[in-house]
């Protein structure tokens, strides 16, 4: 098993790691599957089916309470939730920083079709760049520019099928993370937290994200049940098309994340 060390060595340079398999987290799949699986047919949902049916989008769908718990089911826990609240110190994840409900990411072969009113540029930066980005930057407005608006602590991608190597995994550029949080640095520090949702930074993020594509290793990264993978908040990330004979059964490539919320938009800017 790899030692706390190495996962914290990988996750602060590469901005990631990945946990073994872990009979904690196995059980809270077993009792949070039948739930996710729920999410695909429930109408509330509907609307999150992307690129011709081929994505269930599925944010927030999980019903978990701010344990991690779904209803009958256990709070999350496992070696992956022992090192963000040990060695990332977020002792009071799901006490005082509640666990948000986990989005039901869902890929179908195929993915991605183009979607009706999406331009070639977007479809085509979705098919050959994962549609790469950072979460909490978000575009508004009808010249969609980006703005701060939502501060993650991290990215928990937990499997809860198995799936092929080549079904859509997760993608992220290696160490994109420190380049992103330099360049949030530098546009932030001097500027007051009520005020970071006004920064337009379209051009900034652009030029970074440029530079990360030109410097920085893309990977994928695939995992079973029980095992998960822990990501940067700051890292530049995505998801792949869905392979030439990727294989996954009848559930697709199904995978819970967790995004909870920091408490601070300083905490999320300055934190290592």
């Amino acid at each position: 098993m790899t030692a706390p060390s190495e996962f914290m060595i990988s996750f602060r340079q590469k901005g990631w790691c990945k946990f073994p398999y872990d009979k904690h987290l196995a059980d809270w799949i077993d009792f949070a599957l039948p739930h996710a699986r729920a999410t695909v047919t429930d109408p509330a949902f509907a609307e999150w089916y992307r690129y011709g049916g081929t994505w269930f989008a599925g944010v927030n769908a999980l019903p978990n309470d701010a344990t991690g718990a779904v209803p009958g089911g256990p709070p999350i826990s496992g070696q992956a939730v022992d090192f963000i609240r040990d060695a990332l110190g977020m002792a009071n994840l799901g006490a005082d920083m509640p666990w948000d409900r986990a989005q039901i990411s869902v890929c179908y072969p195929g993915y991605p079709k183009p979607m009706d009113g999406e331009s070639k540029a977007v479809f085509d930066f979705r098919r050959n760049r994962d549609a790469a980005h950072v979460d909490g930057l978000l575009r508004e407005g009808t010249e969609r520019r980006r703005r701060l608006k939502e501060f993650h602590a991290f990215i928990l991608g937990i499997p809860v099928v198995k799936y092929s190597e080549n079904a859509a995994p997760f993608s992220l550029w290696e160490g994109s993370h420190i380049i992103f949080g330099n360049w949030f640095r530098d546009t932030f520090l001097d500027v007051p937290p009520e005020r970071w949702g006004e920064v337009d930074i379209t051009e900034g993020y652009q030029r970074i994200r440029k530079q990360v594509f030109e410097t920085c290793e893309r990977i994928t990264i695939h995992a079973k049940p029980g095992e998960a993978y822990l990501a940067h908040r700051h890292i530049l990330h995505g998801m792949t098309p869905w392979g030439e004979n990727a294989e996954a059964g009848p559930d697709g490539r199904m995978i819970a994340y967790f995004r909870p919320a920091l408490n601070s938009p300083t905490e999320w800017l300055l934190a290592s």
